[in-house]
């Protein structure tokens, strides 16, 4: 992999050097074992990263709605589990502790847009009464969260 020898072949009974038995040092470095590893390594990095991202295990309902813009700033996400348990991004948060905690997040963000994300398990009133304490949180711009492909009013799948 590093620098390599070159012996004296050939002309050697010839001519005589000075030197003859020593061997001159090679001055080209040989990169592909180098790139060999990087590509590698890159493979390994492309099927690594879809992996990276860590999630709570939510089934979201599926409706025909198209997606939100995106903003500059990461959009804060609130998430309602099968089980009725809060996270605020992937922290869970007692009931108790979500409004103190939002008012403290909004003070920090230029934004005051926040996702909603519910299993569709919840009861309809749990995620009401968590869309109140994120406008009592100081979060009025809400987008809820669901997965593409749903049934529309019209009675087709998209």
């Amino acid at each position: 992999m590093g620098a390599g020898v070159i012996q004296n072949q050939g002309e050697g009974t010839r001519r005589r050097r000075r030197g003859r038995g020593k061997a001159q040092p090679m001055s080209e470095i040989n990169v592909t074992p180098f790139v060999d590893v990087m590509l590698v390594l890159l493979i390994i990095f492309m099927v690594a990263a879809p992996l990276l991202t860590v999630g709570v295990p939510v089934e979201l309902p599926k409706t025909a709605a198209g997606a939100l813009p995106t903003e500059q700033e990461e959009p804060l996400t609130i998430t309602i589990t099968a089980t009725g348990d809060l996270q605020i991004q992937t922290t869970e948060t007692a009931r108790g502790e979500l409004i103190p905690k939002l008012r403290a997040i909004a003070a920090e963000r230029t934004s005051d847009q926040v996702f909603l994300r519910a299993d569709g398990a919840v009861p309809y009133a749990q995620v009401m009464e968590v869309m109140g304490a994120l406008n009592a949180g100081g979060f009025a711009n809400i987008g809820l969260v669901t997965d593409i492909g749903g049934p529309t009013l019209d009675g087709q799948d998209r």
